[in-house]
């Protein structure tokens, strides 16, 4: 059946949305509302970005009548002089065939056999007096795909009546994405729904850099108290642990294996991406340039190694700098002496990491590769290494490694050497801290931001903070899901390079602070407020299929006659 008419156009233009006017009660229809225009062989798909009450004149609006008419009579005055106007943002157009009785059906539907009508951007606007309905689950599924498509995960429902809406997961991967609001209108579940809709398609492997040890094991809400199922436990087959360090454990959960760095495998650049977290001075690229030139790759070795301050006696009984020492080396260089110890001392904090080795036990780096190239799936939990140190080193070391290899892979198969390369999809949590302005261009998060796309790896970041995150990769996102936000510059970084975003400034900040996000951008044909799935028994029931139980097993064999 198709939904009730809930009002016509009286106008409006392209650049200005149109205007709707409201033949039922003003409180059934929201702001965000997915609405459906039809007006001659088209149908017009937009969203309801605002509601105007208005009068035929304002006296009618400031008389109380129902207080001193009786009430039929104040009901008519009111249906004839008070009214409410919707404002409707325009996205998308799409040709509607004639319906089976129409004499123009057979020679539509043969002129357009290989290729069946399809939503387009709106080029042009309906007319005068076009009825408005709500949308029906039909014209959802036609916008944003059947549920039970390959590929199609449903991600939330429409406000109003509930019904389905899906992300094409193909799409989503073919550009890095982003989840944004604020802290506490759950991120971190929204991801989880994500990654596991991503894991069990099987459309890109998936390398989770989990800070807060949220993603692998399962978790207690600290909402609800109740417990939180982790990927891993969902995903045994699919889904390697990595603890970072030796004999790490995450939750008391064994890890499949542990994370360990070795020494000659932190470069330079890497020591530079520290600056701000290290507080390093000016002169730190001198100082490690000297040292790469000098040593190569067991730079970070010798330098480990050297002592800060050691004198030895000389024949002449003065003390001299000691042959082992950061001085020594420093004026046999020609490099400023107080500069390479001020650098030695600062970083004393990355020497002492228990988690870089000078002989790991195995390339454990390798592994993690080796394991996303087989198609597996990577939760790399920090375990108690939660400072930003540890999740910028660790994050831009690993991510550097997976870079060159999916170049490497990408050019192979190009080549016709290879095989084509699983898409991988790399999870940041607090990604201002890795892609803001001053981090950026050091990192290699933000070159896969903007150019690893063609080498088949996205980004998914996770951020809180949107507006601390560099202009240029925020730019370069595909999807953009946003819970609530509620800094106005946060709201205008989310919405930064989209068409329509003074209309729905305001809609993105009156969201509900929890299970409300806006889809944008573009792997959504259109953008949508919707109610976010929970991440409960349900959603994995509908995801994996139920178990069945004692009970069930017991029923099954009685029904079968034993």
């Amino acid at each position: 059946m198709e939904p009730e008419q809930i009002g016509y156009i009286v106008g409006g233009s392209l650049k200005e949305n149109l205007r709707v006017r409201l033949t039922v009660p003003a409180n059934s229809v929201q702001e965000g509302a997915f609405v459906v225009v039809e007006s001659g062989d088209w149908l017009f798909y937009g969203l309801v970005t605002d509601l105007q009450l208005g009068a035929t004149d304002p006296r009618f609006a400031d008389e109380q009548s129902e207080q001193r008419l009786p009430a039929g009579l104040a009901a008519l005055l009111h249906g004839q002089t008070l009214f409410t106007n919707l404002e409707v943002m325009p996205a998308l157009m799409a040709e509607r065939p004639p319906d089976p009785g129409d004499p123009r059906y057979e020679t539509y539907w043969a002129a357009h056999k290989d290729e069946k009508p399809h939503p387009l951007p709106v080029k042009t606007i309906p007319a005068h007096h076009a009825p408005v309905r709500m949308a029906s689950k039909g014209d959802i599924a036609e916008i944003f795909g059947d549920p039970a498509e390959k590929g199609r995960f449903i991600i939330g429902y429409t406000r109003e009546q509930g019904h389905p809406v899906c992300l094409d997961l193909e799409k989503l991967v073919q550009r890095s994405s982003g989840v944004f609001g604020a802290t506490g209108t759950g991120k971190s579940f929204l991801t989880r729904l994500l990654l596991a809709g991503l894991i069990q398609s099987n459309v890109a492997g998936a390398l989770i850099f989990d800070m807060h040890n949220e993603y692998g094991p399962d978790d207690t809400s600290s909402d609800t108290n109740q417990r939180v199922p982790g990927l891993k436990g969902k995903f045994p087959g699919k889904v390697r642990l990595v603890g970072l360090g030796r004999g790490a454990t995450v939750r008391n959960t064994p890890c499949d294996f542990q994370l360990e760095i070795a020494q000659k495998d932190i470069e330079p650049a890497d020591i530079e991406m520290l600056t701000r977290e290290l507080n390093l001075k000016e002169t730190t690229p001198t100082t490690l340039a000297a040292l790469d030139r000098e040593f190569g790759v067991n730079w970070f070795h010798h330098f480990k190694e050297m002592k800060y301050g050691a004198k030895v006696e000389n024949d002449e009984g003065k003390q001299v700098d000691a042959p082992d020492s950061v001085a020594f080396w420093a004026g046999g260089a020609g490099v400023n002496v107080a500069a390479a110890e001020g650098l030695h001392s600062k970083l004393g904090r990355v020497f002492n990491k228990p988690y870089i080795v000078e002989h790991p036990a195995a390339d454990t780096i390798g592994e993690i590769v080796k394991a996303l190239e087989a198609g597996q799936h990577v939760v790399l939990s920090f375990g108690d290494f939660e400072t930003d140190l540890d999740y910028l080193l660790v994050a831009n070391i690993l991510t550097r490694r997976i870079r060159a290899a999916w170049e490497k892979k990408t050019n192979d198969f190009r080549s016709g050497k290879a095989s084509e390369p699983k898409k991988l999809v790399i999870v940041v949590e607090e990604a201002h801290k890795l892609l803001n302005r001053e981090m950026a261009a050091q990192t290699a998060f933000s070159t896969i931001a903007r150019e690893m796309r063609k080498y088949y790896v996205t980004l998914l970041i996770i951020d809180q903070r949107p507006s601390q995150i560099y202009d240029e990769v925020l730019s370069q996102l595909g999807t953009r899901i946003c819970g609530w936000l509620g800094d106005d510059l946060d709201i205008q970084a989310v919405l930064s390079g989209l068409a329509s975003k003074d209309s729905l400034r305001g809609m993105l900040a009156r969201l509900q602070p929890k299970e409300e996000v806006l889809l944008l951008g573009w792997g959504v044909p259109m953008p949508l407020p919707v109610r976010s799935r929970r991440y409960d028994d349900k959603f994995w029931e509908e995801l994996l299929g139920k178990k069945l139980g004692k009970q069930d097993e017991s029923t099954l064999l009685k029904e079968l006659g034993f």
